[in-house]
């Protein structure tokens, strides 16, 4: 499996391309873009909060991590339609494990639209408990935390 690293500047037009294709399927369903396809990630790259995973020098899969006081938000979490089926979000899931315990974090925190119930199933099935359900940004969202051994 190939290694996860850091975001780069020149990384940014790839990232925007995988979230982009990633959530499209999404839009008939919520109605509107997801959350993520409007987000800044020039400023989260820049912030070192994206992480990214190739196969055969593409693009596979990237996550979103940002560190809050007593947890690791998970803050997305993308792979290629290309390459689903190949353990990609596992082994994102697996580094931003990793990434909480070598910060010295006991959670990992996470949200996700409430219609996008395929999501909701594999992360409770990977451990994750639902703490609440709210909206946020038009968007409703639920929220599940994990706590890591």
């Amino acid at each position: 499996m190939s290694n996860i690293r850091p975001a780069l500047a020149e990384d940014l037009e790839a990232v925007q391309k995988l979230v982009n294709t990633a959530y499209a399927p999404y839009i008939p369903r919520l109605g509107r873009a997801p959350g993520p396809m409007n987000d800044d990630y020039a400023a989260a790259i820049a912030r070192g909060f994206v992480y990214l995973i190739e196969t055969d020098g593409a693009l596979a899969g990237l996550v979103v991590l940002i560190a809050e006081p007593e947890a690791l938000l998970l803050d997305n979490i993308a792979v290629a339609p290309a390459a689903q089926g190949q353990k990609i979000g596992r082994r994102l899931m697996e580094f931003a494990e990793e990434t909480a315990r070598q910060r010295g974090l006991v959670h990992l925190r996470l949200y996700t639209n409430e219609l996008m119930t395929e999501n909701i199933g594999w992360y409770t099935r990977l451990g994750f408990s639902e703490t609440h359900r709210g909206t946020e940004t038009g968007f409703r969202r639920v929220y599940m935390s994990r706590q890591l051994g």
